[in-house]
């Protein structure tokens, strides 16, 4: 498996992500989140894996301008991944799925801060906001991408099919297929941006 040190990864993964590197880093997510969830999940495990670093993936490239070096790449990366496969956990509320024992590394230090927990129920007014806030989205989604992007999206962030699946539908592979969608997001994200949006925003919506 290639190493890369920090600045290296920064570069592969920048623009157009090299395949290699690409590759590389979804192994290293997979396995951690493989070790981190084995004795926390009892059934589906390589699913939900899967399916955590493919969200962790599109995450981190969309991030990568926020990494300042003060760990190593793969370090942050990992707790990337973590948060992603907690925030899906508890969204999903899986019921064989110990959340206080995800928020705790081996060292029992916290990894995660405790208000990512908290699930207040939506008022009449985020309800309002969430269907404007889907409106938009979706408007943009529409007008905004290219046919294969809005494809990618649909298949993957909305209707959760497997990237496996999605790249087999549109004729392509997967990492082909995290380029396109990550692509996608930047360009949704530059909209948002133009309309005064910014994607914490959109997620603070359905917080």
């Amino acid at each position: 498996m290639a190493q890369y040190m920090n600045d290296e990864w920064v570069d592969l993964l920048s623009g157009e992500p090299d395949d290699e590197a690409l590759e590389t880093l979804r192994a290293l997510l997979v396995r951690g989140l493989r070790y981190t969830l084995s004795s926390r999940v009892n059934s589906n495990l390589d699913a939900l894996v899967e399916d955590f670093t493919q969200e962790a993936l599109l995450k981190i490239l969309d991030k990568l301008d926020s990494f300042r070096g003060e760990s190593q790449f793969t370090t942050w990366a990992q707790k990337i991944a973590v948060r992603v496969a907690l925030t899906e956990l508890r969204r999903k509320r899986w019921k064989d799925t110990s959340l206080d024992a995800l928020t705790t590394s081996a060292d029992g230090t916290s990894i995660l801060e405790p208000a990512i927990l908290s699930d207040p129920g939506p008022t009449p007014e985020d309800q309002t906001s969430q269907q404007g806030m889907i409106h938009l989205v979706q408007k943009m989604i529409a007008e905004e991408l290219t046919e294969r992007q809005r494809q990618a999206i649909v298949a993957v962030m909305l209707q959760g099919k497997p990237m496996d699946v999605v790249a087999t539908e549109l004729n392509t592979n997967r990492n082909a297929l995290y380029k396109l969608i990550h692509d996608a997001r930047l360009r949704l994200k530059r909209k948002l941006s133009e309309a005064g949006i910014t994607a914490d925003e959109v997620l603070a919506t359905f917080g």
